[in-house]
C-alpha cells in the first residue's frame, strides 16, 4: 500500500489538475451565466416616425455591442445585441407600427438579444449608439430612411404673370429622440416649441402673398442640416427656427433672436466650397458647378454677406415685435454659429422665445394665448421685413407701400386709422421709434391688416 501511494503521486497529482480544471470551468459557467443574467438589458423602446424616416430607439441600461444587417422575403432589419438580456414580457405585448415599421419582435440569441424589424415600405437603415444625456442613459438608435423622391423642377420664380407667394420656413426645433431643454414641471421644449411653430404657420398662411412650410409637423427628429437643406428645396425666402432657452440660474428670462456669427459663414463657407456635391448646387440662383475656384468664392462671399444682411434685419425687426409682448433677454439681435443659421442663401434667424428653466416663463410657454402671441409678434417682424423688402415677382411686390405726406395736424394714429394699419406696422414701416411726425414728412403706408 505504501508502495502504491509513493509510486502515484503523478497520478494523483493529474487527477487533482484534472478536479481543479474541471472545478474552475464551472465556475467560469456559473460566472458566465452570472454575467449574462447581469448583462445590460432594454428598458424602454421608443418610437417616431416622420415624414422622411422612422426612428426606433432602444433604451439601455449599459453599453453594449452590436451588429445590424437587413434580410429580404419580407423586408426586415435584424439587430443583434450582444449580451444583452432578453426583451421584457410587458415591451413583448406592446404595439409597434407607424411609419416604415410593420412590426418589432425580439427573442434570445447566442447569449444575446436579436431584435427584428419588419419593415411596412421600404426603408434603409442606419444604426448609432448614443452616450448617456439629460434623463437618457445609453440608447440604440435605428433610423429607417425611406428613399427621397427624385426632385422635380422648380417652377419659374416672378413670371409676370403668374406672381408667385413669399415663403417662410418655420422649424419648430429639437423633437422625437431630441427633447431639447426641460422645465422646472417637466415641460419639453420640443412640445412647446412645436406648438408656437404650428400658430406662426397658420398666421402666415391667413396674410395673402404669403405661405408658410413647416420643417416638422409631428413629434419626430429632423437633422439640422436636413433642415437647412428642406428649406432650401421648398425655395423659401426666410428660415425662422423656433427654440426656448434653459439656463442654470431659474431667474434667467426672456426672448432673444439669433443669426449667423461672421465666424459660423465663413466656416459654412469653406465647407461648401470644399464639398463635390455643392458643386452644382444653387446659390443665390447661380450654378457654382462651371465656375473656377476664385469665381465660386466670390459669388458665395456675395451671396452670404447679403444673405447676412437680410438675415439681421429681419432678426431686429422681430425682436422689436417681442418686445411688446414681454421682456426680452437681449437688447440686440445675437450671432451665434448654430447649424440651421448656416444656409449660404436663405435669410435665417433663431427665436429663443424665453426661458424655460424659469418656472413663470415655463407657465407661460404652455399657455396657449401667449403662444399665440409670440406667434403673433414673430409674425409682425416678418411682415415688416418683407413689405419693405418684397422679394421680385411675388405677390407683395406688387403690394408695395404707397407714399403719404404728412400734412399740418396730422397724426401717427390719425393716419393708421385712415389708411387701415396698425400703429405699430406703421413705425416699422418708416422705422419710426415714436409718434413725432414732420409737416412734409413722406410716410410709406404698408398694406391693410385685413
Amino acid at each position: 500500500m505504501s508502495r502504491a501511494l509513493s509510486g502515484a503521486p503523478g497520478a494523483w497529482m493529474a487527477l487533482g489538475i484534472a478536479l481543479a480544471v474541471g472545478a474552475m470551468a464551472a465556475l467560469g459557467g456559473q460566472v458566465a451565466v452570472a454575467a449574462s443574467a447581469q448583462g445590460p438589458r432594454v428598458q424602454d423602446v421608443r418610437l417616431w416616425s416622420g415624414p422622411s424616416a422612422t426612428r426606433v430607439v432602444l433604451d439601455l441600461t449599459a453599453r453594449a455591442r452590436y451588429r445590424i444587417f437587413t434580410l429580404e422575403r419580407p423586408p426586415r432589419v435584424v439587430v443583434d445585441l450582444q449580451g444583452v438580456r432578453p426583451l421584457s414580457e410587458q415591451l413583448l405585448r406592446r404595439r409597434y407600427r407607424g411609419g416604415a415599421l410593420k412590426a418589432l419582435r425580439a427573442a434570445p440569441r447566442g447569449g444575446g438579444l436579436r431584435v427584428v424589424l419588419d419593415l411596412a415600405a421600404e426603408a434603409r437603415p442606419k444604426a448609432f449608439l448614443l452616450p448617456p444625456s439629460g434623463d437618457y442613459g445609453y440608447r440604440l438608435v435605428v433610423d429607417l430612411e425611406r428613399p427621397r423622391p427624385e426632385a422635380r423642377p422648380a417652377p419659374a420664380a416672378g413670371r409676370p404673370d403668374r406672381p408667385r407667394e413669399v415663403v417662410v420656413a418655420v422649424d419648430a426645433g429639437h423633437g422625437g429622440e431630441d427633447p431639447g431643454a426641460k422645465g422646472y414641471r417637466g415641460t419639453y421644449e420640443k412640445d412647446v416649441v412645436l406648438a408656437i411653430a404650428r400658430r406662426l404657420a397658420r398666421r402666415v398662411d391667413r396674410e395673402p402673398g404669403m405661405r408658410a412650410v413647416l420643417i416638422r409637423d409631428g413629434d419626430y427628429y429632423v437633422p439640422l442640416r436636413e433642415r437647412m437643406a428642406k428649406a432650401r428645396r421648398a425655395r423659401a425666402d426666410l428660415f425662422v427656427s423656433i427654440h426656448a432657452d434653459a439656463f442654470r440660474d431659474p431667474r434667467a428670462r426672456g426672448a432673444s433672436v439669433y443669426v449667423l456669427s461672421l465666424q459660423g459663414a465663413s466656416s459654412e463657407a469653406a465647407r461648401w466650397l470644399a464639398a463635390s456635391e455643392n458643386a452644382s448646387d444653387l446659390v443665390g440662383g447661380v450654378s457654382l458647378e462651371d465656375k473656377d475656384e476664385v469665381l465660386r468664392t466670390v459669388l458665395l462671399d456675395l451671396s452670404q454677406t447679403a444673405t447676412l444682411e437680410a438675415s439681421l434685419e429681419a432678426a431686429e425687426l422681430v425682436l422689436r415685435r417681442l418686445r411688446s409682448v414681454g421682456r426680452v433677454h437681449r437688447p440686440r439681435v445675437e450671432q451665434a454659429s448654430f447649424v440651421v443659421l448656416k444656409s449660404p442663401d436663405v435669410p435665417s434667424m433663431l427665436v429663443e422665445t424665453g426661458f424655460i428653466s424659469n418656472p413663470r416663463e415655463e407657465r407661460r410657454l404652455k399657455d396657449p394665448a401667449y403662444q399665440r402671441r409670440l406667434a403673433e409678434a414673430i409674425f409682425g417682424g416678418i411682415r415688416d421685413f418683407f413689405f419693405r423688402n418684397p422679394p421680385p415677382g411675388t405677390l407683395l411686390a406688387q403690394r408695395r407701400p404707397q407714399a403719404h405726406q404728412v400734412a399740418r395736424g396730422e397724426t401717427l394714429s390719425g393716419i393708421a386709422a385712415r389708411f387701415g394699419v396698425s400703429v405699430e406696422r406703421l413705425r416699422a414701416a418708416n422705422r419710426l421709434r415714436g409718434d413725432l411726425l414732420r409737416v412734409g414728412q413722406v410716410l410709406l403706408i404698408p398694406p391693410g391688416d385685413g
